[in-house]
C-alpha cells in the first residue's frame, strides 16, 4: 500500500501581518473562523464530488481558495486551485487526484494552524 504524507508549509508571514492589522483578539477571531469555514467547505467539496455535483464541487474548491490564502495556506490554496481547474476540464481522474490531494493537505494543514495556535497561547 502506499503511503501519502503532504508536507504543509504555511505563510507564518501572513498569519503575523493578520495580527499585525487586527491585534490578537481579532487575528484569532479572524483564523479560528477561517479554520471552522476551511473544515466545513473540504467536506462539502468532497460530499459535492460524491454526488457528481460538478459545478458546485468546483464552486467550493474556488472558496477555498480564498479562505486558505487569507490565513497563509498556500499549498491549500494552490491545490483546491487545481481541483477547480479539473473541474473546468471536466477531467474525472485529474479530479479525484487532486480532490484527493486537497483533502489530505487540508487535513495537515489545518492540524498545523491548530498547533501552532497552541504554541502561541
Amino acid at each position: 500500500m502506499l503511503k501519502q504524507k503532504e508536507v504543509v508549509r504555511l505563510n507564518p508571514d501572513r498569519l503575523e501581518e493578520l495580527y499585525a492589522q487586527l491585534g490578537e483578539a481579532g487575528a484569532e477571531d479572524v483564523v479560528c473562523r477561517a479554520l471552522e469555514e476551511l473544515a466545513v467547505r473540504l467536506s462539502h467539496t468532497e460530499r459535492c464530488h460524491r454526488e457528481g455535483r460538478l459545478a458546485d464541487m468546483r464552486k467550493s474548491a474556488r472558496s477555498l481558495v480564498a479562505i486558505a490564502d487569507q490565513i497563509g495556506m498556500q499549498a491549500l490554496a494552490r491545490v483546491a486551485g487545481d481541483v477547480a481547474i479539473s473541474a473546468d476540464n471536466n477531467d474525472v481522474v485529474a479530479i479525484a487526484a487532486t480532490l484527493s490531494r486537497l483533502l489530505r493537505i487540508g487535513d495537515s494543514s489545518l492540524s498545523e494552524v491548530w498547533e501552532m495556535q497552541d504554541l502561541s497561547i
